[in-house]
């Protein structure tokens, strides 16, 4: 039965081809490739022969079918690569599986090289949950309108795309838009030349812009958004106030009564409970 494999390819270094993913692409019948010069390279380097197909973000939704018809029609095996990392990942690739997975074929994906999960590895930030969001708009205002979405979303990982030569611009956009942002800012991963600049958002701005070569190479950024975190703490503290008041006012507590009871009930820890008693009682006293 004809089968369709997506094949990651080394960002960088290509030590990180895997022996399965050589094998899958001389078994194939056609590689699709993203720039067929460009994998051209990489099959000869391994000595792969199969034939070789352009298929890319300008032509995918018109070939997708014609392939798809081809695998059924001819029983072919056939395998989808990009330039670099791994397909449909901010690459062409969704509306072949899309149609793959419609028609009946088998889709198979193997294990390789991304720069997602190797930038999240390296970075020494949160990575339970984590948003993707690929490269941003380039225009300043819808930049900054992505970065509000960024900021607002309540998972605090993500994770961006960029070109060198706008990567000291997003970095300063992220910094006013979320200037308490840890952030680690990756460039040319897996290869000879690779770097990366970990810190507040401030001083890896500064880092960017006092490297020499920083408009070379590709980058991946890793942030973690401590404003939402702050915010987090700023609701907890007026949550605290808020039940204090309501103890004290509809159960006819005293304040320290009430600040017992919300540590008793674990809302609070005895230090928190009593430095809002504190401000509680100060508001009291001068209302």
């Amino acid at each position: 039965m004809s089968k369709l494999f997506v094949v990651p390819t080394p960002i960088g270094n290509l030590s990180d081809m895997t022996e399965r993913a050589i094998e899958t692409l001389r078994e194939s019948d056609i590689i699709l490739a993203e720039d067929t010069r460009h994998t051209q390279k990489l099959l000869n380097f391994f000595d792969i022969k199969s034939k070789l197909i352009s298929y890319h973000k300008f032509n995918e939704k018109s070939r997708s079918q014609e392939i798809i018809n081809e695998i059924l029609a001819e029983n072919k095996n056939v395998s989808l690569v990009t330039d670099a990392g791994t397909p449909c990942i901010s690459d062409p690739g969704y509306e072949l599986v899309k149609s793959a997975r419609e028609a009946g074929v088998e889709v198979i994906g193997l294990a390789g090289a991304s720069a997602v999960t190797i930038a999240l590895s390296i970075a020494g930030i949160d990575t339970n949950q984590f948003a993707f969001y690929g490269f941003l708009p380039r225009k300043k205002n819808e930049l900054s309108d992505s970065l509000k979405k960024v900021k607002e979303n309540p998972i605090k990982t993500f994770v961006l795309y960029e070109s060198p030569k706008r990567v000291i611009n997003l970095a300063e956009s992220i910094r006013e838009h979320m200037p308490n942002a840890i952030i680690c800012v990756c460039k040319e991963l897996t290869k000879l030349h690779e770097n990366s600049f970990y810190g507040s958002v401030e001083s890896v701005v500064e880092q960017l812009k006092n490297h020499e070569d920083v408009e070379r190479g590709e980058y991946v950024i890793v942030g973690y958004n401590n404003d939402y975190e702050e915010k987090e703490q700023n609701n907890a503290e007026i949550s605290i106030h808020g039940i204090l008041f309501d103890k004290l006012f509809h159960n006819d507590y005293s304040l320290k009564e009430a600040v017992n009871e919300v540590v008793e009930e674990g809302l609070a820890s005895k230090n928190e409970a009593y430095k809002a008693s504190l401000e509680v009682k100060k508001f009291i006293e001068n209302n």
